[in-house]
């Protein structure tokens, strides 16, 4: 019979190993023993899987649900399953979670401690598994969780009524690991873990790290699904997604970017049935997508996640999500994700105090505390919550199938200093502001990623002169293959902002860019940070009248395609959307019925169609020899004008003209070599909205008359506010 004192330990979920107790064992006479703990039972038998023969009827040893009972005559343990009758009549017959030993073994324990687990995500969080063969077998979920300070840990959920009680799991020694498999619990279940802290305190109900799965918001348990396999990537995305191609990302707000009339999200299979299609039609060769992973606030458009491996349930189940990204690749569009392993928000369910101590972050505000988001930061010097993160980063990648990551808030990781005063924060190591945790874990990220997933991309958004964060981690570099041009936007955009007559004292900024311009493979950025907290949209930056901050709109994408750069834009501003984007709502698609902004939208399409086709537009966008300015220098007319090269001998003249005044019989240097231009695309085409001044059809003949410092020159009419592009004809 089982002691007193550990009966009042089970009823209260405090025993310190109720695998040692519950189930069946032997005590030291050798007297066979079979222990549950089914609170809300009335009865309870035993039953032998073998011969389905009834054992034993339990004894109830507590009112609280213990019951047990001595197995006269038996000395061997065997395979069983307990009938139960519940309090409310129902009666059902099942496995017992405590008859089964550890299922992960202890290499997996040795590589999750030692933070050098590739796929932790295979062993922890919730797996639908089969224990057993035959009249044996047993499905059910294996639960993990790593909590090495916790003192007791419990899942609770749909298949225990949420009773802490039930499922106590076993702890796995000086790996913090806990874990139990829960026969008869099955994909859809939700569930949760209540863990008790070294000081004996119940925490709140924390969600599973590792879920692949969770509930709506304001919902917030775990949904156990099953893992998706390894899939690689389709074939021709990797030549897809190489620095020489066309790279022309369309960024999306899924939540906002269509919506029902009643405010509904649209699921999974409403947005592939139509944003890939969308975005192919325009010709972009890529979308991203603002964060997916689950998240508690909608008005954090998924930047503070608690769910680093679970698509949101705002659109559907994860297999919805894998279907949308199959869609893309259907359209022979490649899909990105924005990724955050730089901060979690500070919800009592999420990761925060996860067991009762800093497990997830910083324990010292100075290093742990995010004052410009109100978030907390990631501990990335410590070996489980690398291998958490970069876990995450390929099992995106490899389980889902999408091209890549564009990583959020780099900077905010690269420098403990951030966003601090002086003496608000904790120097490295050597003394110095950089987070060497953190720089480690970001070059160890894109390196497994590298050689686990070929073909895959990852770009950074970091805004600091950071030197070699797109180079090989080899060569020094953080890794990336592309990095935001942060600088370029900023640039550009307060150019465009200011009125034509004033911008010969601005002429520097749109063409400073150059002066950086291959030291790191750039992606030009217009994205929605650039239309959120009142800095109005592209179109409303721009002076003038309606007409002229239509025009200046498309000349300005109009060198921002010319330019170096792999090219981003953010939905909305492909049809000149007017006003701030709104989260709450969906895009205002009904602008499209007004032939300005129906303009702006064929020329966007038109563009990346040059973009692409023009493979002196792409395919040196990161070397220097694929560039040639050719006026640069002209502030007081406003224009520039530059070549572009690829690597085989092609070519095309990008000339801007950012005043109202229209410049005919402007003669313009070329290079030698191409006898006649042509006009290939006018910003100012009537087929845009514009007042379809240019060169038409014409064939604009090289003439042996210097201009620009070359020896030969073409003479062409450069439209008001417009960009033009020439090819040889």
């Amino acid at each position: 019979m089982l002691p007193d004192d550990d009966v009042l330990a089970l009823i209260s979920a405090r025993h310190a190993d109720p695998f040692a107790v519950l189930g069946q064992h032997a005590d030291a006479q050798g007297r066979l023993w079979q222990r549950a703990m089914l609170p809300g039972a009335t009865q309870v038998w035993l039953h032998d899987t073998a011969t389905g023969a009834t054992v034993a009827q339990l004894q109830p040893r507590h009112p609280n649900g213990l019951f047990e009972a001595e197995l006269k005559g038996l000395r061997q343990r065997f395979d069983y399953r307990l009938q139960v009758r519940w309090a409310g009549g129902s009666e059902g017959r099942y496995a017992d979670a405590y008859s089964f030993g550890p299922l992960l073994g202890d290499a997996d324990l040795h590589y999750l401690a030692e933070g050098s687990h590739l796929r932790p995500f295979e062993v922890l969080g919730a797996h639908p598994v089969t224990v057993g063969e035959g009249l044996h077998a047993v499905a059910g979920v294996r639960f993990a969780l790593w909590a090495p300070n916790a003192r007791r840990v419990s899942v609770v959920g749909d298949f225990n009524a949420w009773d802490s009680r039930r499922h106590v799991m076993r702890h796995r020694g000086g790996s913090g690991i806990w874990e139990i498999f829960v026969p008869h619990a099955g994909p859809g279940d939700r569930y949760k873990f209540e863990l008790v802290d070294a000081r004996g305190l119940v925490l709140p109900l924390k969600c599973d790290p590792y879920a692949r799965a969770a509930q709506l918001r304001p919902e917030t348990a775990s949904t156990v699904t099953t893992l998706p396999p390894r899939q690689p990537l389709p074939a021709g995305r990797a030549a897809a997604n190489q620095r020489q191609a066309p790279v022309s990302i369309y960024e999306v707000h899924l939540g906002s970017w269509r919506r029902h009339p009643d405010g509904r999200f649209h699921s999974w299979d409403d947005l592939a049935a139509a944003l890939p299609r969308y975005a192919a039609e325009l010709g972009f060769t890529h979308i991203e997508l603002l964060p997916i992973t689950e998240h508690p606030f909608d008005g954090s458009w998924g930047y503070q996640t608690l769910g680093l491996y679970a698509p949101t349930s705002r659109f559907g189940p994860p297999e919805g999500f894998s279907r949308f990204v199959e869609a893309c690749h259907a359209q022979g569009v490649g899909l990105l994700l924005d990724w955050v392993p730089a901060h979690f928000p500070t919800d009592a369910h999420g990761l925060i105090n996860f067991d009762g101590t800093a497990l997830y972050e910083y324990a010292d505000p100075r290093e742990g505390f995010h004052r410009d988001w109100n978030t907390l930061i990631y501990n990335f010097g410590r070996h489980e919550v690398r291998n958490f993160l970069i876990g995450s980063a390929l099992y995106w990648i490899e389980r889902h199938r999408v091209d890549g990551l564009r990583v959020d808030a780099v900077a905010s990781m690269l420098y403990r200093d951030y966003s601090r005063a002086p003496g608000e924060w904790v120097p490295n190591e050597q003394g110095g502001r950089e987070n060497l945790e953190a720089i480690g874990l970001l070059r160890r990220a894109n390196e497994v990623i590298g050689s686990e997933c070929p073909g895959a991309v990852t770009i950074a958004e970091e805004s600091t002169a950071f030197p070699g964060v797109s180079a090989p981690t080899y060569a020094g570099g953080l890794g990336f293959h592309f990095k935001w041009n942060m600088g370029w936007m900023h640039d550009t955009l307060q150019y465009m902002a200011q009125d034509p007559v004033h911008r010969r004292w601005h002429h520097d900024k749109m063409r400073f860019g150059l002066v950086y311009a291959y030291s790191e493979n750039f992606v030009l950025p217009l994205s929605h940070d650039e239309v959120v907290h009142g800095k109005g949209s592209i179109l409303g930056r721009m002076p003038g009248d309606d007409w002229q901050r239509f025009a200046n709109l498309r000349a300005y994408y109009g060198f921002m395609w010319g330019h170096p750069g792999k090219k981003l834009l953010f939905m909305g501003q492909e049809f000149a959307q007017p006003t701030e984007w709104n989260h709450d709502t969906e895009l205002p698609w009904g602008l499209l019925g007004d032939a300005r902004h129906e303009g702006v939208q064929r020329l966007v399409a038109d563009l990346n169609r040059l973009y692409r086709e023009q493979t002196a537009l792409h395919r040196l966008d990161h070397e220097p020899q694929g560039f040639e300015w050719i006026a640069v220098d002209e502030a007081e007319q406003s224009v520039y004008a530059w070549l572009r090269r690829d690597d085989a001998g092609g070519l095309v003249l990008v000339a801007c003209n950012f005043t109202p005044v229209p410049r005919e019989g402007y003669r313009l240097g070329v290079p030698p070599g191409v006898a006649a231009w042509r006009e290939a695309l006018n910003t100012d085409s009537a087929h845009y909205g514009g007042s379809n001044l240019g060169n038409g059809m014409a064939s604009l003949r090289t003439e042996g008359i210097g201009a620009h410092g070359r020896g030969q020159s073409v003479l062409l009419t450069l439209p008001p506010l417009a960009t033009v592009f020439l090819v040889p004809a």
